[in-house]
């Protein structure tokens, strides 16, 4: 069974960055789409980013798009979300998540089908 830990997370003054990562071990993690999801206080889980087993496609929500990227580490692993100039809307559990698929041309934000998850990793945006 796949095993996920995210790491990196903390308090953070706006416009900052930090870099979340995400360790897997019990199974490789190559043959397998990761996503980043997050829980703000008293809402939903939404999905923040994610990226194909190659790495060929990522995808991102709309407010991340332009600010967080996402990224793995081949054999390692490991994947990474790069966050910059963070806001205080961005505060919440950050959670890696993992399906296997190893022939996807694309990932979507959605957690359906999301079978290995992580225990999460706060963030914090304040000043």
């Amino acid at each position: 069974q796949l095993q996920l830990m995210e790491s990196g997370g903390g308090l953070v003054q706006p416009g900052g960055s930090l870099r979340l990562a995400c360790a897997a071990s019990g199974l490789s993690f190559d043959d397998y789409t990761i996503g980043w999801f997050r829980q703000a206080p008293g809402k939903e889980r939404e999905g923040v980013s994610c990226i194909t087993f190659n790495g060929a496609h990522s995808n991102y929500a709309a407010s991340a798009r332009g600010r967080f990227t996402v990224s793995r580490q081949k054999g390692a692993n490991m994947a990474f979300l790069q966050m910059n100039n963070l806001k205080p809307e961005d505060t919440g559990v950050y959670y890696c998540a993992a399906k296997f698929d190893d022939s996807a041309t694309y990932c979507s934000l959605a957690s359906a089908g999301m079978h290995d998850w992580g225990q999460g990793t706060l963030v914090t945006v304040s000043s």
